[in-house]
């Protein structure tokens, strides 16, 4: 981490988190690497229960907005989900990541709505296709209707359908995160 630069763990903020491939080279062009990426993110969703808010797997790297995991610390669930696309499509003796990440507490709703556009607009600001909704690999579409993909995004979506499979379904709800809390 450069220097000055300190880390907030365990504060119940969400984290807008970037990290890039290694020499930013373009290790997730392809539909098969982006996959990759998002069923490593699935995994570590579930092993370490944490809420991902929003992502988006570009060529060289990628952003995402989550929670701080309910088991082990946000270090070991980043290490993990790099660790894990790295192994599946790595070659022998080659870097897939760059070492480090980028950490942003979101401290917020202002700050979490910035950073979840940002993240949706990248692949247009980058020329990849001419709509948000037509970047496969973001969670734009479940956010623009509700669209489930291969990561489970913890939206107003997805709490009205657990809502409706308990048969509890009520009046709107705020997320539980504190990046929503309206300051």
């Amino acid at each position: 981490m450069p220097w000055g630069r300190k880390r907030f763990h365990q504060s119940g903020q969400s984290h807008f988190i970037t990290f890039c491939c290694y020499r930013r080279r373009r290790l997730l062009n392809t539909e098969l690497s982006r996959r990759t990426f998002e069923s490593a993110l699935e995994r570590v969703r579930r092993n370490y229960a944490l809420c991902v808010y929003g992502y988006v797997v570009m060529p060289e790297h990628v952003h995402i907005i989550l929670s701080e995991p309910r088991q082990d610390t946000l270090a070991a669930a980043v290490k993990s989900l790099k660790q894990g696309v790295a192994r599946r499509l790595i070659a022998e003796a080659e870097h897939f990541w760059q070492k480090r990440y980028y950490d942003f507490n979101l401290r917020s709703h202002w700050q979490f709505v910035q950073k979840l556009s940002y993240i949706h607009r990248n692949p247009v600001k980058r020329g990849l296709c001419a709509r948000p909704e037509d970047w496969e690999w973001s969670s734009f579409r479940h956010y623009a209707n509700g669209m489930e993909g291969r990561v489970e995004i913890e939206s107003e979506w997805t709490a009205r359908k657990r809502e409706r499979a308990a048969g509890t379904l009520c009046s709107a709800i705020e997320l539980p995160h504190s990046s929503q809390n309206r300051a």
